[in-house]
Parts: C-alpha cells; sequence; structure tokens
C-alpha cells in the first residue's frame, strides 16, 4: 500500500461535498490495493493517463489520487455538464468537458492543455471510452493525451488499475457490493517522449507518443493480473463497433 500524502490545493465546495460522500462509500464498500503512488508527482501540472474498465472507476481514482495530494481535472463528455444538480458540481470541480468525435473536442484540448499549464493534474482515459476488447485489457488509443503532453512537456504518469470493474460490470448498472473487491491501482514511471519534443505535431508523431503511453499502460495492467495481455490492442473501428457507447447494445440492435 502506498504511502498516502495530503493534499495542498483549495478544494472548493464541489470538491468538499464529493470528498464527503464518495470517499467513505468506496472505503465501505471496496478494498484497495494501492501501489508506488508516490510517483504521481505532488506539485505541477501532470498527466495522467490510466486504462478505463468501468464507470466506477472514475471515482476509485478519484479516491486514489486525493490520497495521493493530488485534485484530478478530467475530460468528461459534456453530457455531464447538461445535467441537472451534476452540472455544478463538475463545472466547480474543474471537470473539462469534450464533445466526443465532434470538433469541439478541440476547446476540450486546449482548456487541458492551459490547466496542464496552471499546474494542475489532468487526467486522460487514452481509449476515449471503456474498454471493448473482451477480456478487457486497453485498447488502442487516441492521441489527445500524447498531444497534450507534447504541448506542454508535462510528465506523463500511466497508471494500471483492475478490480473496479468486479464492482461495476462495464456497461452495466447494477453493482457488486458483497463481498466487497479491491481495488487495484500500480503506478508507473513517466512515460518517455522527450525524444519526440520539438518536432512538428504530425499523425505519425502523434501515433508513436500514443503508442508508448498505451504500452506503458498496458505493461503495468499485465503486473497486476499476472498476466499477457494480446500482441495486438483491440481496435473497434476495425472490428465493426461503435468508438463511444455499449457495445452488447449494439451487438443486439444489429443482431
Amino acid at each position: 500500500m502506498s504511502k498516502v500524502r495530503e493534499l495542498q490545493q483549495r478544494r472548493g465546495w464541489a470538491w468538499t461535498v464529493v470528498v464527503g460522500i464518495v470517499k467513505p462509500t468506496l472505503l465501505a464498500l471496496t478494498k484497495r490495493d494501492w501501489r508506488h503512488g508516490e510517483k504521481v508527482p505532488a506539485t505541477g501540472g501532470c498527466v495522467v493517463v490510466v486504462n478505463h474498465i468501468s464507470h466506477l472507476d472514475p471515482m476509485t481514482l478519484g479516491h486514489f489520487l486525493y490520497d495521493h495530494g493530488r485534485l484530478v481535472r478530467y475530460l468528461t463528455k459534456d453530457a455531464l455538464f447538461r445535467t441537472p444538480v451534476v452540472r455544478h458540481v463538475v463545472r466547480d470541480a474543474g471537470q473539462i468537458p469534450v464533445r466526443r468525435q465532434t470538433e469541439g473536442a478541440a476547446t476540450a484540448f486546449a482548456a487541458a492543455v492551459d490547466a496542464v499549464r496552471a499546474g494542475e493534474c489532468v487526467g486522460v482515459y487514452p481509449e476515449g471510452s471503456i474498454t471493448k476488447d473482451p477480456e478487457g485489457w486497453p485498447m488502442r488509443g487516441k492521441t489527445g493525451s500524447a498531444r497534450i503532453a507534447l504541448a506542454t512537456g508535462a510528465p506523463v504518469v500511466p497508471i494500471g488499475q483492475w478490480g473496479a470493474q468486479e464492482v461495476l460490470p462495464a456497461y452495466s448498472a447494477r453493482p457488486h457490493l458483497f463481498p466487497r473487491r479491491t481495488t487495484h491501482y500500480l503506478v508507473g514511471d513517466p512515460v518517455d517522449l522527450s525524444d519526440l519534443a520539438d518536432q512538428p505535431l504530425t499523425p505519425e508523431l502523434l501515433r508513436e507518443g500514443t503508442d508508448r503511453i498505451m504500452a506503458a499502460i498496458t505493461a503495468l495492467v499485465e503486473e497486476l493480473r499476472g498476466e499477457r495481455a494480446p500482441a495486438v490492442r483491440f481496435d473497434p473501428r476495425s472490428s465493426g463497433i461503435n468508438e463511444i457507447g455499449n457495445p452488447h447494445q449494439q451487438k443486439r440492435e444489429h443482431g
């Protein structure tokens, strides 16, 4: 279990409310296996990149980072900013709206870059959605996290996670609360993108950076699971699956 750190940032009312509700709930309902949390920078701008396995894991990751002294700003689907009550919370908590698969994603990128340059911790799920790999492995990543990192020069901190999907399975609304499941987090060393810095952000360069990020995350997940990931990462597009949304629902609709 990695050693926790005290939060140095001002929380604001939204974070105070969320921490007051979510943290005690997670402490009561889950067990924790947290490793190398000290590798998350205590201060300064950084990009935290992590695999996505459940609708629960933004809360478990937020708990992990909070107990290691950081408030995370996620790139969050913009629908939450139109949801009653929730919209006030995500705005005050500094979350960043992103309109996936639209030109509006550029606005989210600019906001993320500004946040990192202001010394904040920005959390990115490079896959863009909960993994659609049949065995839950990290799938092919999108280039946003590499783009933010190369635009800011900030460290890219990879985190592998496993276990949240046992509490709340992917694309399910039915949690499995008992017996208590364990959420596993393992932090790796920053991804080295130094040789890609100060170069034109071509699609090839961004893909190289993204592949390094996904390789680092996948290696951490392999360590947590004690298994080897497939040699080729799952790609929804080449598999005929929409990149966002519930893949099981899509199969039923087209079945």
